[in-house]
């Protein structure tokens, strides 16, 4: 089965912490007709700027996604895959695509698993916006984070491939791989705090008592940062492609959210998914999945990294979630939305901020 939406961005990246169906995100369909695009356009594109390319061109439109609209593109001899931005007004630092066409690129010549990285396009005047051009991988995708459909040995070696992999992200040198200025120095979650407060307040929709506590809050208790590593931003189960038949990871996927920062945002944001739907209340034992604590020692057998206290980055992580569903929930009020599923996303900040709130006072916070 070949898969590789990135659909799973960071406009719905709070419902991947949880369970979805694979049938209803995964797959293609015909290219809405608010995305649509000059076909013959980019098809001159690719033969001026694609190795090897050969139309004629199909173009199909992902079904997962809320903000990079992404296509599979079919040709007689292989298939692509595109993203571009979104049409229409736009957040000033959203849906950088030539960031992630720039990381796939770097991680992928020192042997990280991406997609190959073809060809960036930043001239409007193609199709209507950037994008970029990457492989079609092909593989597995698994939405459901109790892996129903796997025998228990597969699911724990699934969850160790995922786990290993993130770990082998973090080792990387940015200065050695090409991407020193790829972030801002300074605290990453100071950094990110602001930014995610920052798409709030261009967002806002409405008054949530708990978030304005934590945007007061979170910056004044910013833990110290030990070091810095390239971070994907929405690492989870289904940002990622698995082999077809093994249990390893063949690519990750979707690196909107990437920078240079603190692993601890990654690896806190990888632990707290087992406090989601889907592992939280689960018989881990009898799935042969690891425990929150058994993920814990992979990652820190591989990294040296010790567990810290959760507390603050479990409030912090879920703060970022709901300044990312107020960002939707804006889109929709501006009409730049690109999924039908966007108000059912927006819906979710005011849990999601009462929820951090929550354990902001499990880490002192009054």
């Amino acid at each position: 089965m070949a898969q590789n939406a990135q659909g799973n961005d960071p406009q719905g990246v709070q419902e991947g912490l949880g369970v979805r169906q694979d049938e209803e995100f995964s797959g293609t369909r015909p290219v809405e007709e608010r995305h649509r695009i000059d076909e013959l356009r980019l098809d001159g594109w690719m033969r001026q700027n694609v190795e090897s390319y050969r139309g004629p061109l199909v173009v199909l439109q992902f079904k997962g996604g809320q903000s990079n609209p992404t296509y599979r593109l079919d040709t007689p001899d292989k298939s692509y895959v595109m993203r571009r931005r979104p049409f229409g007004k736009l957040l000033p630092s959203a849906h950088a695509v030539d960031r992630e066409f720039r990381v796939i690129a770097a991680l992928g010549m020192h042997g990280f698993p991406v997609a190959r990285a073809y060809a960036l396009c930043t001239d409007d005047a193609v199709i209507g916006s950037a994008f970029y051009i990457m492989s079609m991988e092909e593989g597995r995708v698994f939405w459901n984070p109790l892996l129903p459909s796997q025998a228990p040995d597969a699911r724990r070696r699934i969850f160790t491939s995922k786990i290993e992999t993130l770990a082998k992200l973090h080792m990387f040198d940015p200065d050695a791989i090409g991407l020193a200025d790829f972030g801002k120095p300074g605290n990453y979650f100071a950094r990110q705090v602001d930014r995610w407060t920052r798409q709030y307040r261009a967002s806002e929709t409405q008054h949530i008592p708990e978030f304005e506590k934590l945007a007061e809050w979170l910056p004044r208790t910013v833990p110290p940062q030990q070091r810095v590593s390239i971070v994907h931003g929405d690492y989870r189960l289904d940002n990622m492609i698995f082999h077809a038949t093994e249990p390893r990871v063949q690519a990750v996927l979707d690196w909107e959210l990437s920078t240079l920062g603190d692993p601890m945002a990654d690896f806190t944001y990888l632990l707290m998914q087992w406090t989601m739907p889907g592992l939280e209340h689960a018989d881990l034992k009898a799935l042969n999945i690891p425990s929150m604590e058994e993920a814990a020692q992979i990652y820190g057998d591989a990294t040296g990294t010790a567990v810290p206290d959760l507390n603050w980055y479990f409030s912090y992580n879920l703060f970022r979630l709901a300044g990312i569903t107020q960002g939707i929930a804006g889109r929709i009020r501006d009409g730049t939305a690109a999924n039908a599923k966007a108000m059912e996303s927006a819906k979710r900040t005011v849990p999601l901020s009462k929820a951090s709130w929550e354990y902001a006072r499990k880490a002192g916070a009054e």
